[in-house]
């Protein structure tokens, strides 16, 4: 009886083990439009407006490990449902992957809900576009973006 009670203990563990390893990372962010307002190379900035907070960490699918120096970017519509170059701007990610920005609440237009476009650039990861839809009366989200591996 004691020879079983240990061999059941140890494949328990063992199995406990294995099922640990088999889990999968995290969750792939799904893609989403890009739209046609795109523009490359929006500048290094911390706020495009005020009203709505977003941060979130930038993570790898395979490990959930925060990706340090991912480039994040980020448009949308101004106040009255335009696109302009002042709701268009980045980030690089901080040692433990994060990001944060104050922006105005994107407003509704031609039928599209409110909506922020991301792209999410790392090394060794495939570029994410991807759209952020906060409901009304937020004033803070939190978005995270996980980046599948090359």
């Amino acid at each position: 009886m004691k020879h079983r009670a240990m061999l059941t203990g140890l494949i328990l563990t063992l199995a406990s083990g294995v099922s640990a390893l088999a889990q999968p990372g995290c969750v792939p962010t799904a893609a989403d439009d890009e739209g046609p307002f795109y523009k490359a190379g929006a500048p290094l900035r911390e706020a495009t407006g005020k009203g709505l907070l977003v941060n979130g960490v930038v993570r790898s699918a395979a490990t959930c490990a925060p990706i340090k120096g991912a480039r994040v970017e980020w448009w949308q519509a101004n106040p009255r449902g335009e696109y302009d170059d002042a709701h268009r701007g980045s980030q690089v990610t901080a040692e433990d992957g994060t990001y944060r920005f104050d922006t105005d609440f994107p407003p509704p237009y031609f039928g599209r809900p409110s909506h922020v476009h991301f792209r999410a650039f790392a090394s060794g990861h495939r570029l994410l576009t991807t759209q952020l839809y906060p409901k009304g009366g937020q004033s803070a989200v939190v978005f995270d973006l996980v980046l599948v591996k090359e």
